[in-house]
């Protein structure tokens, strides 16, 4: 038994977590809509790679929200 093996999917999935986690500590919301939205495009990626189609959706939506926010309403 390997206990310390990571497949590349899971690091991928690893760092979509730090992605996400790391934009709640964000004071300024444009900062924070930016790196949720790279942990958003990463839980796609992992989604893609899983294939996990709830993931994809999920994240494709939020990443849809901060994408609005960020270029067309600008808050």
């Amino acid at each position: 038994m390997e206990y310390f093996s990571t497949s590349p999917t899971e690091l991928i999935g690893y760092a979509a977590s730090l992605g996400v986690l790391l934009s709640f500590f964000m004071k300024e919301i444009r900062r924070l809509r930016i790196v949720n939205s790279m942990g958003c495009l990463l839980f796609i990626i992992y989604g893609v790679l899983l294939p996990s189609l709830p993931i994809i959706i999920t994240n494709a939506a939020i990443l849809g929200v901060n994408f609005y926010y960020l270029f067309v309403k600008k808050s």
